[in-house]
């Protein structure tokens, strides 16, 4: 990100993040890594949405059905280390997420409740993640506060 933020300033553009909506609730994101932008336009998009967008724009089936990886080690997939597909959290994460669904409404709908408490723990353990670090306040006039 270093290098794409100093190249930015180069070209006098901006650097454009690709997360989306399901990365980010996981936690499955890199702080100052993938998650360091000045614009997100995919951000608000789940994992199932990126993937609709990307085949209405025409994009290489090829590109579309690969297997999201970090590419960290040979094999390696987000599926695999995640232990769920993203089709199937998407479901659950538009529940409690859009919808605002409880757990117990989760569980009703058919979701185990092992996998929900599962997801619902991911996003807790993660909400760091998606919050600008807090400044100690140490003087009368603190930005942010």
């Amino acid at each position: 990100m270093i290098v794409l933020y100093d190249q930015s300033v180069v070209f006098k553009g901006l650097v454009v993040g690709t997360s989306n909506k399901t990365e980010t609730l996981l936690g499955y994101t890199t702080l100052w890594g993938d998650m360091a932008s000045a614009l997100n336009p995919l951000g608000d998009l789940y994992k199932t949405q990126v993937r609709q967008l990307s085949r209405a724009m025409d994009v290489p089936i090829s590109v579309v059905n690969k297997a999201p990886s970090a590419d960290l080690w040979k094999g390696q997939t987000d599926e695999n280390e995640l232990g769920f597909t993203y089709a199937e959290v998407d479901k659950l994460l538009y529940l409690l997420v859009d919808r605002r669904y409880s757990v117990e409404e989760c569980i009703a709908f058919g979701f185990s409740e092992e996998f929900v408490n599962q997801v619902v723990e991911r996003i807790r353990r993660s909400q760091y993640k998606r919050m600008i670090p807090p400044i100690a306040k140490l003087s009368n006039r603190t930005i942010g506060l």
